[in-house]
């Protein structure tokens, strides 16, 4: 767990992605790699997302590809099966998160209360999701739940992009952002994975600036 966290934050991005069609796997995998940027989060809101998993580890075996919007278990079995390196959730499930642990799966739960991140400490847990990031407060709020919780850094998600990645990326507090503004779905859908490849380099080249 502790490699795949300094491994998050060395990306700095975490690309969100929505796969409706398994055939679009393998460019937007080339694409997010020869962009500079071998990770994604691919969600598990759709019927391709399984075999995208699949597709993407295959293609590349050292990206970093993980399964989230996980709501079950048995999606926990089916992302693992196809090769997720990591499992996200929208929110604490303890179900999940135990179960995550029990199998030793890198679980990253969403975490927007000081209740949800003392499970999230009483577990062991140094990285937690902080979702949906903007509704909630943003970096404001992660600075408030960071300062009883000296331990734990978060990757907000929602609402992230291009315009507010220095504000929450100059906290030291996150470790990384998650954001799908360099893989849109209308790009995907309309088989855009130059412009997709070109978006990520400027991703990539944005969060060395903000931390230079």
């Amino acid at each position: 767990m502790a490699a795949l966290n300094e491994k998050i934050a060395e990306f700095g991005v975490v690309p969100v992605v929505v796969l409706n069609d398994e055939k679009d796997a393998k460019p937007l995998a080339d694409a997010l790699v020869e962009g500079g940027l071998p990770c994604a989060e691919v969600t598990f809101r759709t019927e391709a997302a399984e075999e995208s998993i699949r597709i993407m580890t295959e293609a590349y075996p050292d990206m970093l590809v993980g399964a989230g919007t996980i709501l079950t278990t048995e999606q926990v079995d089916r992302a693992v099966a196809a090769g997720a390196k990591f499992i996200v959730s929208p929110g604490f499930d303890p179900e999940i998160v135990d179960y995550c642990l029990s199998i030793e799966i890198p679980v990253f739960p969403g975490c927007v209360t000081p209740s949800e991140v003392a499970q999230a400490v009483k577990r062991g847990l140094k990285v937690v999701k902080f979702f949906p990031a903007e509704q909630y407060g943003g970096v404001s709020t992660i600075k408030a739940l960071a300062a009883p919780y000296t331990m734990v850094k978060f990757m907000p998600t929602g609402g992230v992009n291009a315009g507010n990645l220095k504000d929450y990326l100059s906290c030291d507090k996150i470790v990384c952002c998650g954001g799908s503004w360099m893989v849109k779905g209308d790009l995907i859908k309309a088989g855009e994975f130059d412009r997709i490849r070109e978006m990520t380099r400027e991703a990539v080249e944005l969060v060395r600036s903000i931390r230079a």
